[in-house]
């Protein structure tokens, strides 16, 4: 590409450069022969007709439209391709997932990846939040929550994970959530639907 960009310019030059400057020249020899001033010279040098100027134009458009055909390669910046736009819309599209909600909401062990989720991306969500107390749901990974776990004891100790960890067993694999009223162990993926007790919804990502 770098070559072609090259040859464009020198070609350039070649022809409207060095035409000018030799019409300059002769401009100048003739203003001499008749007794012009410096002043006409240069302002009849530098005096292009409309015509010429668009001709001119003609010209270089040709030579670039010339590039493009011969080397596939290079693209023409003034034309985009349906597959250029379908990508810039798809990188918009990616960068704007700022805001958006699991749809469904996943549970699971901590094996199972967090983040986002989809029917596509089984993410569980790591952004859970109660809409009956208003807490922030809490996750521990590798704990699941103590049989004699009560909803005084969320209710007294939410959301300081040291007194809470007092009730928790380590558990391999597992995943203990909790809000104020209502808590979970959780060992592989679960549809949040499934768990129709829990009023947790996705906080936005």
């Amino acid at each position: 590409m770098a070559d072609d960009l090259d040859q464009l310019l020198d070609e350039v030059e070649l022809r409207f450069c060095r035409d000018r400057s030799a019409t300059s020249r002769e401009e100048k020899e003739e203003a001499a022969r008749v007794g012009g001033s410096d002043k006409e010279v240069k302002i009849s040098s530098t005096s292009v007709s409309p015509e010429e100027t668009t001709k001119e134009e003609d010209d270089l458009s040709d030579l670039i439209e010339d590039i493009f055909h011969d080397n596939p390669s290079v693209s023409d910046p003034s034309k985009s391709s349906p597959r250029a736009i379908t990508n810039c819309v798809g990188h918009r599209a990616f960068s704007q997932t700022k805001g958006r909600k699991c749809f469904p909401v996943y549970l699971g062990g901590s094996s199972a990846p967090l983040g986002l989720g989809t029917n596509t991306s089984q993410r569980t969500c790591d952004q859970l939040r109660c809409t009956t107390c208003d807490f922030r749901v809490i996750a521990l990974d590798d704990y699941e929550w103590n049989k004699s776990c009560d909803y005084f004891f969320f209710r007294n100790n939410m959301p300081d994970l040291n007194k809470l960890k007092v009730k928790t067993l380590s558990k391999r694999g597992a995943r203990a959530y909790a809000c104020q009223c209502s808590w979970r162990s959780i060992h592989d993926l679960t549809d949040l639907r499934e768990e129709q007790q829990l009023r947790w919804v996705c906080g936005k990502h």
